[in-house]
């Protein structure tokens, strides 16, 4: 059992933890003053906005990987000007595959947050701006501090989705060793090659990783209750 652990190519997993961690800081960064913006103001698209962040949650992985695939390829106004310009390729990049795992992911960082934020009372935010406190201050003092197991479970959730991607990996990313073939991409490819005793050490290894991921917020929420 040992050796065939040993001879395991672990470099999936790395890539895979790589893409995920930074998948979670870009959505941590981006998705705290967005779920601030739509718990405590009013603006008339609020909605629809709402709607097509959410929309990965019910949409096909390959329906999303299909429409970044064309948006990142060389030959979209996009695609065209990133690689004529600044000498960026997205498709079948590592950078590729953040972006967009970032916008796949978005709703798992969002959600908690929003709703989260949305459960504070307002008179909370007034007294903080009464007492002098910027909108900054305001957010990392009074915000986030009352929000902990939401920011928790956000980024956990985010982190472990991150991992178990394959849809929207293989459309973008396809399978390049070291750069952007993940896990689920390794897994696939063992049943591919009938490399039944390799795919399953790979499952068993995501499933037990997810396991402990999960187990471990619930028990820290547990003890925060």
């Amino acid at each position: 059992m040992t050796q065939l652990l040993l001879s395991i190519d672990w470099t999936p997993f790395l890539v895979s933890i790589k893409l995920s961690i930074i998948t979670c800081i870009i959505l941590f960064c981006f998705c705290i003053p967005l779920a601030w913006v739509f718990a405590f103001k009013q603006f008339r698209a609020k909605k629809i906005l709402e709607t097509i962040i959410t929309l990965p949650l019910v949409l096909p992985p390959s329906v999303v990987g299909f429409y970044l695939l064309i948006l990142f390829s060389k030959y979209s106004f996009l695609g065209n000007f990133l690689e004529k310009h600044f000498n960026i390729t997205l498709a079948f990049t590592f950078e590729g595959l953040v972006i967009a795992s970032c916008i796949y992911s978005l709703p798992f960082m969002f959600n908690p947050l929003y709703n989260a934020m949305s459960m504070i009372s307002k008179n909370i935010i007034e007294a903080s701006f009464s007492l002098g406190k910027n909108s900054f201050i305001t957010l990392f003092k009074v915000i986030l501090p009352s929000i902990k197991p939401a920011i928790l479970s956000a980024l956990v959730i985010s982190f472990a989705h991150t991992m178990g991607e394959f849809g929207i990996v293989l459309m973008i990313g396809g399978s390049l060793s070291g750069e952007t073939k993940v896990a689920s991409i390794a897994i696939y490819e063992s049943m591919e090659n009938l490399d039944f005793i390799t795919a399953h050490i790979y499952s068993l290894i995501l499933l037990i990783f997810s396991f402990i991921v999960l187990l471990s917020v619930n028990l820290l929420n547990k003890q925060k209750r």
